[in-house]
């Protein structure tokens, strides 16, 4: 997938990166990378959800790289990483355990931050050896462990079976998105954004969302829809923070009270009035801001005979 136009979203595209890099996963999948700041300064991983890309953390990269390594990746099917028939939580653990192996020295530790499905990748990795060595602090930022679609609110009617069969075919739907236009921009501010997100900011998220391929929109959905967490939230045992929008309709604050009543070693948690799912883009002050005071707690820069592991370089991922 080519890279945003910088002309049409402006603030929300990532600057350049410093290096692009591909990590092959455990079944072979090879994962698009890019790696931002100074090579030493203190790290930090972000991974985006679903139907999102490296551009929905652009904020984020702009304000930390200044004086971090920002590590931010492609899901699988995502962005600029190739689809695979392989859609689990499995998956997305060994995805970022390849990413974190690929771009960390041994023994270094970072602030892993994930948003929606990148919240419940590190949930699906919490016991995993790669993960428990360079993981200092987690950041969970409007997610859920559980029980997705019977909690969601996209749909305005009364909890029960009704709403979550109805809830499961709007989310598992086939239907192209087609192009961005005023409808659409509308649709998904509803669903997705709180009432106070800009013109920008909807429009931002349009074209991230939008340029999913509706292939990995739905088989990505399936592994929503039958999630089953829990048990990863109560493995994570290195401080984690919460955050969520009080009107996030896709996984709504009672996830993320759930979180920190099952969190071993929870740090907090941040209710973002008015803010919708999409709080990186929505709150990008707050959520920036949770990561450098988990970093400033928790991390440390590399020394100067340390540097990070190299990954497949991209120029090369096709050999």
């Amino acid at each position: 997938m080519s890279r945003p136009d910088p002309a049409a979203l402006g603030p929300y595209v990532p600057p350049a990166p410093a290096r692009e890099l591909t990590a092959v996963s455990a079944d072979g999948s090879r994962l698009h990378i890019e790696v931002h700041g100074p090579e030493r300064a203190p790290a930090v991983v972000l991974a985006h959800g679903w139907t999102c890309s490296t551009a929905f953390w652009a904020a984020q990269i702009r304000d930390l790289a200044a004086d971090h390594r920002v590590v931010a990746y492609d899901q699988r099917g995502h962005g600029r990483t190739p689809a695979s028939p392989v859609c689990s939580t499995e998956a997305l653990a060994d995805d970022l355990e390849a990413v974190l192996g690929a771009t960390l020295a041994p023994g270094e530790r970072a602030v892993v931050a994930g948003h929606s499905m990148g919240g419940m990748t590190v949930m699906a990795a919490s016991s995993r050896p790669v993960f428990r060595e360079h993981a200092a602090a987690v950041l969970l930022c409007s997610t859920g462990s559980s029980r997705l679609v019977a909690e969601s609110t996209v749909l305005p009617i009364r909890a029960g079976g009704v709403r979550t069969r109805l809830t499961r075919r709007v989310l598992g739907s086939r239907a192209p998105l087609g192009p961005v236009t005023p409808l659409a921009r509308r649709i998904l501010k509803y669903a997705t954004m709180g009432p106070a997100s800009t013109p920008e900011m909807v429009q931002a998220c349009a074209r991230i969302v939008h340029a999913c391929p509706r292939t990995v929109r739905h088989a990505w959905s399936g592994v929503l829809d039958l999630l089953d967490l829990d048990h990863g939230v109560r493995e994570l045992r290195v401080p984690t923070e919460v955050v969520v929008g009080t009107a996030d309709r896709f996984t709504p604050p009672v996830h993320a009270r759930s979180l920190a009543a099952a969190l071993p070693d929870c740090t907090g948690v941040t209710e973002l009035p008015g803010i919708g799912h999409m709080t990186p883009i929505e709150a990008p002050e707050q959520v920036t801001g949770r990561i450098r005071a988990l970093v400033a707690a928790h991390v440390t820069a590399l020394a100067p005979a340390e540097s990070a592991v190299p990954a497949v370089p991209a120029e090369e991922s096709a050999s």
